[in-house]
């Protein structure tokens, strides 16, 4: 199958592809090649590449930034998936599309389901709510992937920026009334993979198994890379006054990906273990020699 990926080079896209490539015909594009937000370019690039199938995983992902220029959220979020989802109409193309938890407000105490009302509280969430609809109303074999606390290697994110911080700091403040599903990029690519395999379409909620706060997931993340001198302190959102409102519940329950038969991603913890053994292997989380520790899994106070 021919296929395209959109944002190839960013954290979820380089995971991808590897998942790709040794069955498809599969070409990653990201920004050197064209704009998304430019719909001559996206149409000029659709019936060259004549992909069946498309990923789109490019995106404005900055949380704070989209709250600060949501002229950018909106360009970037909605205008290039509508141009991405327009050019898969016109050539009849599937598209997976993956959006984000921030789709939800968060008020609710149990975990959101694919049926949930949306109700974003910030511009990002807005601008990929935006996105899905555009998706929905164009692209008539359509999957929409709902996923939250991405971390992985190939970009910045949580794991790797607690771990810098652990080196340099005998304290780190994290909010700890604010809980998720940490995902690991390279556990949610092999899923993705399945999905557009199994031909799945719709609304799919696709995170790692369990959930936490970001305390208890800083918590996990020191324990694992063996810096036993950081005490890891609780602090309230409100505390650190940042832009955009995020979700105090982003759980997202995964119901149709476990009613389609083709299994949950494993547990958020065993994806940390993964990512911070990897990143000790190769350096790039320049993690001490002896320092890596399998025994927090299941940290005390983890998700379930």
């Amino acid at each position: 199958m021919r296929i395209l990926v959109t944002g190839a080079k960013g954290m979820l896209g380089s995971a991808l592809l590897p998942c790709l490539e040794p069955q498809h015909q599969v070409r990653g594009v990201d920004l050197e090649h064209f704009d998304i937000c430019k719909e001559p370019a996206v149409e000029k690039a659709f019936r060259q590449l004549r992909p069946e199938l498309v990923f789109h995983l490019a995106a404005y992902t900055d949380v704070d930034g989209c709250e600060v220029n949501p002229q950018k959220a909106e360009e970037v979020n909605v205008g290039g998936t509508r141009n991405v989802a327009r050019a898969c109409a016109e050539i009849g193309a599937a598209l997976l599309y993956v959006s984000t938890d921030y789709v939800f407000d968060g008020c609710q105490e149990k975990p959101y389901r694919e049926e949930d009302c949306p109700h974003p509280r910030s511009a990002y969430g807005c601008s990929k709510l935006r996105g899905e609809q555009f998706v929905e109303a164009l692209v008539a074999r359509h999957c929409i992937v709902r996923t939250s606390w991405l971390y992985g290697p190939q970009g910045k994110n949580f794991v790797a920026t607690i771990l810098k911080l652990a080196r340099e700091r005998e304290e780190l403040q994290v909010v700890s009334d604010q809980r998720g599903s940490p995902t690991y990029t390279r556990h949610l690519a092999e899923k993705l993979a399945q999905l557009s395999q199994a031909k799945a379409y719709g609304i799919y909620h696709v995170t790692g198994a369990g959930h936490c706060s970001w305390f208890e997931f800083a918590q996990a993340v020191v324990k694992a890379g063996g810096y036993n001198r950081v005490r890891v302190a609780p602090v309230a959102t409100q505390d650190l006054g940042r832009p955009a409102r995020r979700p105090a519940n982003s759980v997202l329950e995964n119901r149709r990906l476990l009613q389609s038969g083709l299994g949950a991603l494993p547990h958020w913890t065993e994806g940390l273990a993964q990512y911070v053994e990897e990143g000790r292997r190769s350096g790039e989380l320049d993690l001490p020699g002896a320092g890596f520790r399998k025994d927090f899994l299941q940290p005390e106070g983890a998700g379930r």
